[in-house]
Order: structure tokens, then sequence, then C-alpha cells
């Protein structure tokens, strides 16, 4: 068993808001109004419970991350014959806030049944549920179905075939889990020319998206960002940053590409990754979801 790894997921703010209720008899609603429970103020301690709800997730639910909580708001509210509890949990991390909300809703509620039993047989929690999120993949991601992509292997001693390729299969493979059809792939050597005419012969074929592995360093024969850059009307700076702030993550030789990203015209775009499989990987899982909106946004749609 495992949990779900989030460490290729940008940190963004995030909400999550969920509520419940506690069906009770009337007469037991109303000695909690008139503060006629022995262990006291029943709609403040639940409160206070449903805060512990929340920062205690993580050790209760085996697959939730320990995860940054920036902000907690539980409130009651009495009906007729029931107690009813919102809470909405805030954060900037990797992963969402939903089960810390329904979690501060449910301790809150059974704090509720704890400090009435004595008075109340016939209680029932019910209705516990998530009524919004935001801030999450869903909010923003896309699959790249409908999409064409291709992609272009960088290295001499590859080209030479002394050394296996896994970068660029891997690429692939990550592009049509997404939804691409990949039409085609090549390995080229570290010359910028024959870069340059490996690109242009995918553009020429309908490619949407386009993957480079590999010719990204210091190293005197990487010119992948080079020859990228000469065939760019556009550079999407954003992506080439965000590449280093994803990759120091991972390691600080992140620091060291030189990885560029851009637009090759509205319909397509050139995307320079790393030569290690997990540069592929990390990277391209990230920004794939971001590709298709890139494209609607070069032919001139919004956000």
């Amino acid at each position: 068993m495992r949990t779900i790894d989030v460490s290729t997921k940008f940190d963004t703010l995030r909400t999550a808001r969920a509520v419940g209720r506690i069906r009770l008899s009337p007469k037991t609603v109303k000695m909690i109004l008139n503060g006629e429970i022995p262990k006291g103020d029943v709609l403040s301690a639940s409160q206070i419970a449903g805060l512990m709800g929340a920062k205690k997730t993580a050790e209760l639910m085996p697959f939730c991350h320990p995860i940054p909580i920036d902000h907690i708001e539980v409130k009651t509210r009495a009906g007729e014959d029931y107690i009813e509890v919102e809470a909405e949990v805030r954060g900037i991390w990797r992963t969402g806030y939903e089960v810390e909300a329904m979690n501060a809703v449910l301790t809150a509620l059974l704090n509720v049944y704890d400090m009435c039993k004595a008075f109340d047989k016939n209680m029932v929690i019910e209705e516990v549920k998530l009524v919004s999120k935001s801030g999450g993949k869903s909010d923003w991601a896309e699959d790249l179905s409908g999409l064409k992509a291709a992609v272009i292997t960088v290295s001499d001693s590859t080209a030479a075939g002394k050394r296996e390729d896994k970068s660029g299969p891997l690429a692939k493979q990550i592009l049509e889990e997404f939804g691409a059809e990949v039409v085609g792939y090549t390995v080229v050597p570290d010359d910028k020319e024959k870069i340059k005419e490996a690109v242009l012969n995918f553009k020429k074929q309908g490619a949407n998206v386009i993957v480079t592995t590999g010719g990204t360093g210091f190293s005197p024969k990487d010119v992948t960002p080079e020859a990228s850059e000469e065939l760019f009307y556009k550079e999407m700076t954003g992506f080439s940053e965000a590449m280093h702030v994803l990759g120091v993550r991972f390691t600080p030789k992140a620091l060291m590409s030189r990885a560029k990203a851009g637009l090759l015209s509205p319909e397509c775009i050139l995307l320079n990754l790393p030569g290690s499989s997990k540069g592929v990987e990390q990277n391209l899982r990230t920004f794939a979801p971001l590709l298709k909106h890139a494209l609607k946004m070069a032919q001139g749609g919004g956000h």
C-alpha cells in the first residue's frame, strides 16, 4: 500500500467546505440552547472539537497526507430538532482539504452526541457531506485529447546507437496517458540545425505539442535551447521558470537546466525537457494539464 505521490503538484490556495447534522429531540435542543447540559456549552465545545478534528485528520485517515492548515472555521446552528455544523478548511499546499473539512464536521457532531447522550438515546448523525472545494487540479487542468504530439530525443550517443533512449519513450507514454495522439518520435544528435529540422518537420505534420528531451545543460554540445529560441514566435517564460521551481524540490542540479518553452505558432507549443527520465516525468506530468489551455489562449481565448 502507498499514498498518492503529490510531489509534482503545484502549491495552490485550496479551500474545502463541508456540512452535516445530528438529529436530536426538540427537548435536547432546548437544553443545549439554555445551557442545561451538565458537561458545559455544547455548541462552543463542539466547534473546538471540529478544529481538532481537522488538524488530526492525517493521524486517522491512512491515505491522507499531513498537510499545513492555514485557516479553519467551524460554525454551529440549532434547528428545532437538529444541530447543523459547517466547517471550512483552507491552506496552500499540493493536495486538497476535503477530508479535513468533513472530519471537522463529523468530530463536532460526535462531540454533540457525547455531551448529550445521557439525555437523548435516539440521536442520529446524518448528511455529512462536502459542499464545495476550490484551488485543486480540477479547477484548471485539462487533458490533451484532440491534440497531436511528437517527441524528439536530443543526444549524440543515442543517435549513434551507443545508448538506449529511455526519456523519449517515457515522454510518449505520458503524453498518451493525458490523451494526446503521438504522431511522431525521433532521435537526433546535439546539432542545432538537425534539432530545428526535426521540430519543423513535426510542426508540418500537424503536431500541437512537440517535446524535446536532452541537450538543456551547460555542456558545449547542449544547444537545444538555442535551437528552440530561433523557432519561437513567443516564449512561454512562466513554464521555464516553473521548471526550476519544481526541479529544485528534487535536486539542486535542476538550476543547471536551461530548458525553454514557447509557441511556434498559435497551434503549436515546443517544450524542452531534461534528458533524465525523472526530469521528464516530473516536468511533463506537471505541465501537460496546462498545455491545451495555453493553446486556447494563443488562439485568442481567455481564462
